[in-house]
């Protein structure tokens, strides 16, 4: 018989412990701190903002050391300090356009207003894993006494950069100048907009849920579901990069008692626009259509994937036949969700013995000389 293992309250007990001394590791190492994490691992920590759906750089770097690099598990530790934070209002919406901008490319024009400027990428570097001596040595330490107590996110120039001058304009208003580019009637923000933390999600659903939906979604599901897309699973033409943004944008609030807009304080996003062909099917004037993705931090490859699925989950009166996965939105925005579906897959390792007994009960009881009906596995 299967029974249940008595001590269960002890051995948890010794496995938060042994978790404990893993997460340390050899005491004879120096402990990684958080502001490393925060300055090192910036990459990883803005995915670990946007999929926790909480911009706060200090908790995800912090999530991320208490999770052992475990990224899915960094991200269910900031949601869940997400729901301990009091709400007292919504923000104006942010104004990309006029974004702080570190990195701005388009794969559609060659010279667009403002010019391209490829910043912090590594499209460009060598796939190679290099030693600290090939490295080149750090020059001196020197910060700035206005933003030397300020987070990463909150100084002057953001990254260290020099930012792109000025107010830079859209790319894709160029298409729209000559009459190429589709207007979208949906409203994707505002007071009447959706919020998907505090409604579940249902079906139909509309532009503005879905959008939030993929912006925190797990990267490698997006990813591979928009990749299939540009294999033939329901891309029918070859997408271009209408604009890809990285920059810090300010964020602004009305509060009640003063009836007037205050800056509270900036965020990183990276902003990406996708250009399709129309599809024939549609049956529309000849134009392109776009897709459209905003993301927590540097996520560029989160963003570009989302913008593509942004597209091909309009709509059956947009997008022309369906019946792939990546055209499906029950099927994408039911399973992008990394929280969700590690809680699902996990929870397979948590004691089933009661289920599993009827299950041997049933084997048990069936007749060994059973047939199959005909027509019948």
């Amino acid at each position: 018989m299967y029974v249940a293992v008595k001590g269960g309250e002890k051995a948890v007990k010794n496995s938060q412990r042994l978790v404990a001394k893993k997460r340390r590791g050899d005491l004879c190492v120096q402990k990684i701190s958080v502001d490393q994490i925060t300055n090192q691992l910036g990459l990883g920590v803005d995915r670990v903002m946007a999929e926790g759906s909480l911009y706060d750089v200090t908790a995800a770097a912090m999530a991320i050391q208490q999770a052992q690099g475990d990224m899915t598990e960094a991200i269910f530790l900031v949601r869940a300090f997400r729901t301990t934070l009091k709400r007292f209002g919504n923000s104006i919406p942010v104004q990309t356009t006029k974004m702080t901008a570190i990195r701005r490319v388009s794969g559609i024009f060659k010279d667009i207003p403002g010019g391209q400027v490829l910043g912090p990428t590594y499209d460009y570097t060598h796939r190679l894993i290099a030693s600290d001596q090939d490295h080149a040595p750090d020059p001196p330490c020197e910060q700035d006494t206005d933003t030397a107590s300020a987070p990463p996110d909150q100084t002057a120039a953001g990254d260290g950069i020099s930012p792109l001058p000025g107010e830079l304009p859209r790319v894709i208003d160029l298409l729209q100048a000559q009459g190429l580019l589709q207007q979208d009637e949906t409203t994707s923000f505002g007071d009447t907009a959706e919020d998907l933390t505090r409604q579940p999600l249902a079906f139909p659903v509309s532009r503005n849920l879905r959008l939030q939906t993929l912006a925190r979604g797990d990267e490698g599901f997006i990813l591979g579901t928009a990749y299939s897309l540009q294999r033939g699973f329901g891309l029918d033409r070859h997408p271009f990069l209408g604009e890809l943004k990285v920059g810090y944008v300010a964020v602004r609030y009305t509060p009640p008692e003063l009836g007037f807009d205050i800056h509270v304080g900036r965020m990183k996003l990276t902003e990406c626009v996708m250009v399709n062909r129309q599809n024939d099917a549609a049956r529309k004037a000849a134009g392109f259509e776009t897709g459209y993705g905003l993301v927590f931090g540097q996520n560029e490859r989160k963003a570009m994937s989302m913008s593509l699925l942004d597209r091909s989950l309009a709509g059956e009166k947009n997008t022309g036949k369906n019946g792939y996965p990546a055209r499906d939105p029950e099927f994408i925005l039911s399973h992008c969700d990394n929280v969700e579906s590690s809680g699902f897959v996990q929870h397979l390792k948590l004691p089933h013995y009661v289920d599993f007994q009827s299950e041997l009960v049933f084997i048990r009881n069936r007749p060994k000389d059973h047939t199959p009906d005909k027509g019948n596995p």
